[in-house]
């Protein structure tokens, strides 16, 4: 019987949303489905004891099961992965709240939104038709719904299609649905001339990692016709993030 971990990360810009709104709790509600587990990923934040008495309210309410903090696993999480912390350049902590968080799933299916990424209201259901494709097929390691209701560019990329998914190349960390027992093996070192199309503020990041290591041995992603996520950046500006916080809990 397959397993799914729903998780998400937040980090000292956006924490606020996630903690001190229902923000989270419809995160989760959106994906329509019953997980086995529910985690967060804590990532540099300055009053760390003050976040982790936010997330022991969401644990206590039962929106999620379980929070970790990042910079606790990291040597852990590094090390089972053989990654040399200084490979990443800029892009150690774009990347390290998401190993730690697939270090420590426990399930069959690992399912990771970044915290500004949220399905569309009323989508259509997409995560157990992806699992049966992928559980069928070992070149499919990755599912996604489209971003932001880009069906026609998702089209455009594919090279291949399922009644209900189209089939391409590439990975973005904004939200992706996993084999454990692919993504839980040493396989973030590899590089692909192809996946140099990655933002060079971040560096040896993990998706562009990913990317070369589902490049360099022909895996693919499934994206859905259908379904789609939401990804707007939180606002950085202190008042607008105010403003954003008692929108979030209007």
């Amino acid at each position: 019987m397959n397993t799914i971990t729903f998780e998400t990360k937040c980090y000292e810009n956006d924490w606020r949303f996630l903690l001190r709104t229902p923000y989270l709790d419809e995160m989760i509600k959106r994906c329509g489905i019953t997980f086995q587990r529910k985690q967060l990923i804590i990532n540099n934040v300055k009053d760390i004891d003050t976040v982790r008495a936010y997330a022991e309210e969401k644990v206590r309410k039962g929106v999620i099961d379980t929070y970790y903090i990042a910079a606790d696993y990291e040597r852990e999480a590094l090390d089972f992965f053989q990654i040399d912390r200084d490979s990443f350049g800029k892009g150690y902590y774009y990347s390290i709240a998401e190993l730690v968080g697939i270090y420590l799933s426990e399930t069959t299916y690992h399912l990771h939104f970044s915290s500004d990424a949220i399905m569309a209201p009323a989508s259509e259901s997409w995560i157990p038709e992806a699992i049966a494709l992928m559980d069928n097929r070992e070149d499919l390691v990755v599912a996604n719904p489209a971003w932001n209701r880009k069906f026609k560019k998702v089209a455009r990329e594919a090279i291949d299609e399922t009644d209900d998914f189209f089939i391409s190349y590439g990975f973005s960390d904004q939200c992706y649905l996993v084999r454990n027992e692919v993504f839980k093996r040493p396989i973030y070192n590899e590089r692909n001339a192809a996946s140099e199309r990655y933002p060079a503020y971040g560096g040896e990041l993990f998706e562009k990692r990913v990317d070369s290591f589902m490049r360099n041995h022909q895996l693919k992603r499934l994206t859905h016709k259908h379904a789609s996520y939401l990804h707007r950046n939180f606002p950085k500006n202190p008042l607008l993030k105010k403003i954003k916080e008692m929108m979030l809990n209007a």
